[in-house]
């Protein structure tokens, strides 16, 4: 008869083994100056646990205490929590529990859009459209509506978040994310299609929501001594820049001086300059606080690029440390980029210029020959739907505004692949996950279709291939060889420039 207590005395690396068997080492990350980790670690919302994982998870933990133990880290190293009672009240449990919140290093708040006005007309907005009445049940708003009320009038959110923000001792990485229910997607798209008086009577907003996230969040880490090195908002409102200069006090420059890694992205165009430029101040202070940031990011809608000069955001701060450097969305001079790299040329092995459009007068060649000539550590640099501001405001003058979307797929970046507009989608039940994409370098996307930037941005021109330089009979030069117009810049061009610069050959190279 097998004895029953065999299992009790496996090792502990083969305990480690078999619940690598059930879901991915909670643990592994990527690299911070790796191409793909904005797409994995700080731009990927948190998805849902397969049911059957999380089961043999809970399942393997409750044998005894050694295994529940042992599947501690599986569940509490990254901790997922909805605004609302039951996210805030589970995460009141977890952070109370010292045993499972030394094991979180991960913490996602997701957010959802508030209900400023008209709460109490959500029932008679409904019942005016037949058509919606059986995919939405006005007590599902009534109750969110109430719990959102709740938890603003008595602060309950402040007071979990400053108790979770003390209790994860192992904390490395906090991100914002905005959460969309389907209900809220059927009812935002409900109110679209309605007459302006209509829509008046419910004011669902993200604005308010983000920015009373990020005052909170801010605060909670401000008010304790968080280890957290990594801070990542891919939906900022640029709103909440302005709340937040004008509620954090000065000790703000604490909390900066603690990042190793900044990634923010602002989804909203609405008067974009104008609040960038009254938020200069404040990045000024954020970025000479950092003195130890390896990796940066700053992004705008790929619809709307941000007509500041770079340095009103980043005012000419040198990072020792820097490792990763990326923009989105930018209208730049080339010496302004080139300038920036060649203060950072002797550290950063990453350059990410996504969605840049240079000015007239400009030329891309000029920042690819200062790249592979003085950028001695550059591992990687991704020039996806790079452009000149001329042709990418004809483009977007004869075409149909739409929405920032997803802009992944099939056709897509697999390593370069972060949506510039999206939303969790999700249930109140979200929960902690990891996971499980690794650090590819697809040459297999394509700025062409019709997720690219909903738009097309290749010109009617026969597209130049790619070509082989292993033997470096045919590697251009100079820049000059290049092909660069000074007038667009089309997708087997861009691809063929990402690997000039750093010396591989464009058509073998798969790294």
């Amino acid at each position: 008869m097998p004895d029953s207590r065999s299992a009790l005395v496996l090792s502990n690396e083969l305990l480690k083994d078999v619940l690598d068997c059930i879901d991915a080492d909670p643990e592994r990350t990527v690299n911070i100056d790796r191409r793909a980790y904005l797409s994995v670690e700080s731009f990927r919302p948190p998805s849902l646990p397969e049911p059957s994982r999380a089961h043999d998870i809970g399942n393997f933990r409750l044998v005894c205490r050694r295994f529940a133990e042992a599947g501690i880290p599986y569940q509490f190293t990254k901790i997922a929590t909805r605004f609302s009672r039951h996210g805030l009240e589970r995460l009141d449990k977890i952070c109370s529990q010292h045993h499972l919140a030394k094991h979180t290093r991960k913490f996602s708040y997701l957010v959802p859009y508030f209900y400023v006005e008209g709460r109490e007309q959500i029932e008679r907005l409904l019942e005016s459209e037949g058509r919606y009445r059986d995919l939405l049940d006005p007590s599902f708003f009534r109750t969110k509506a109430d719990d959102q009320r709740h938890i603003l009038q008595t602060k309950e959110d402040a007071r979990i978040l400053g108790k979770a923000m003390t209790a994860f001792v192992s904390l490395q990485h906090v991100q914002i994310l905005r959460l969309q229910d389907e209900a809220d997607r059927i009812l935002l798209d409900m109110m679209e299609e309605q007459e302006i008086s209509r829509a008046a009577m419910l004011d669902l907003k993200w604005t308010p929501a983000c920015i009373h996230a990020t005052s909170t969040i801010a605060q909670a880490l401000l008010h304790t001594r968080s280890p957290f090195s990594r801070f990542s908002g891919p939906m900022m409102n640029s709103q909440s820049a302005l709340v937040i200069k004008d509620r954090i006090p000065p000790t703000v420059s604490l909390l900066a001086s603690r990042l190793t890694c900044l990634e923010l992205h602002f989804d909203d165009s609405e008067a974009l300059n104008e609040r960038m430029r009254a938020a200069s101040q404040l990045f000024r202070t954020v970025f000479m606080a950092a003195k130890n940031l390896q990796a940066v990011h700053v992004g705008f809608p790929s619809r709307s690029p941000l007509n500041l000069k770079l340095e009103e955001i980043f005012h000419c701060v040198h990072w020792e440390k820097l490792r990763a450097f990326g923009i989105q969305a930018w209208r730049l001079e080339a010496d302004e980029i080139i300038q920036l790299a060649r203060r950072h040329s002797g550290t950063l092995r990453g350059l990410r210029l996504r969605d840049v459009q240079l000015r007239e007068g400009s030329m891309w060649k000029d920042v690819l020959a200062m790249l592979r000539n003085e950028m001695e550590q550059l591992d990687w640099v991704s020039l996806r739907r790079v452009d000149y501001t001329k042709h990418f405001d004809e483009l977007w003058a004869n075409s149909m505004e739409v929405m920032d979307g997803s802009l992944g797929g099939s056709e897509s970046d697999d390593d370069d692949d972060f949506p510039a507009h999206f939303s969790v989608q999700g249930s109140d039940q979200q929960s902690e996950d990891g996971f499980d994409s690794e650090d590819g370098h697809s040459l297999a996307d394509t700025d062409q279709g019709p997720d690219a930037n909903e738009i097309a941005l290749s010109p009617n021109t026969t597209a130049s291939l790619p070509f082989c330089t292993c033997s470096r009979s045919s590697d251009p030069a100079s820049a000059d060889e290049l092909g660069d117009n000074g007038m667009f810049v089309f997708y087997q061009q861009r691809k063929m420039w990402e690997q000039w610069v750093i010396g591989r050959c464009p058509e073998h190279s798969s790294t």
